[in-house]
């Protein structure tokens, strides 16, 4: 299978294939390439519309540029914790960016979330996020702002209590569904206000009571599932017990 970047070439067949409308997994075996490689050029490149292969294979050559320049000659790859290859975990955090890309966030919000996750402490100051994605402070700001009003980061304090981290955990995933349940709710109540307002039974309510009732169903699903799989996660399996004096099944009553 060949490594490296990917060739102008290559990305002119990454083009054709979405053009064709073929599966990332198609277009990736065509050239003998992992389907991760693909999903992520596509990505970071404007998407599966607005991908065109001259523009990113530019971009590409502008951020290996960029990145040259910002790193200290003779400076190596930090070391990765518990034996980690630097360069996989580099190549990952892309495609957990793109992915976080694809479900409509934000670029510099989709950093910000792929490196706080990726982080074992699950937490970072806004100074280490600065410094680890080389970007403004008001870039990071911003990002947290808005992580911040999804639910999807949470505020902590250092031990001295002077700086500000950034955490994320399975809680915070769970508070970030609730806050979509609870959007979309209020899209329902606004769409059943405006039924009244157009007249129940005319076209244009009909339209908005029907997307209420979907939005509801979908609202009223979201949150149970939330609280099931909050529950069923958060639930400690009880181990057996190592003590011979602890049988694990009742005394039989056969003589």
């Amino acid at each position: 299978m060949p490594g490296g970047r990917l060739t102008q070439q290559e990305r002119r067949q990454i083009a054709l294939g979405l053009a064709d409308d073929l599966a990332y997994a198609e277009i990736a075996r065509r050239l003998d390439r992992p389907t991760s490689t693909i999903t992520r050029e596509v990505m970071r490149n404007g998407g599966p519309a607005a991908y065109r292969a001259d523009l990113a294979h530019h971009a590409t050559e502008r951020r290996a540029h960029r990145r040259r320049q910002a790193a200290p000659r003779g400076a190596e790859a930090p070391v990765q914790a518990y034996g980690r290859d630097p360069e996989a975990v580099r190549e990952y955090e892309e495609v957990f960016t793109a992915v976080m890309l694809a479900s409509g966030m934000p670029s510099m919000t989709a950093r910000v979330m792929a490196r706080l996750t990726l982080t074992d402490s699950g937490s970072l100051t806004a100074s280490e996020l600065v410094q680890g994605l080389q970007v403004s402070p008001a870039s990071i700001s911003k990002a947290i702002a808005f992580l911040d009003s999804q639910g999807m980061v949470r505020r902590e304090r250092d031990g001295d209590g002077r700086r500000e981290r950034y955490a994320v955990d399975d809680d915070v995933w769970y508070q970030s569904m609730m806050a979509s349940a609870r959007a979309i709710a209020q899209v329902v109540e606004t769409a059943r206000q405006g039924v009244g307002v157009l007249g129940p039974g005319t076209p244009a309510a009909t339209r908005l009571e029907n997307v209420a009732r979907f939005l509801d169903f979908v609202s009223e699903t979201t949150l149970r599932a939330a609280e099931q799989a909050r529950e069923i996660l958060h639930t400690k399996t009880e181990m057996p017990s190592d003590d011979p004096a602890d049988p694990a099944e009742p005394p039989s009553d056969r003589g």
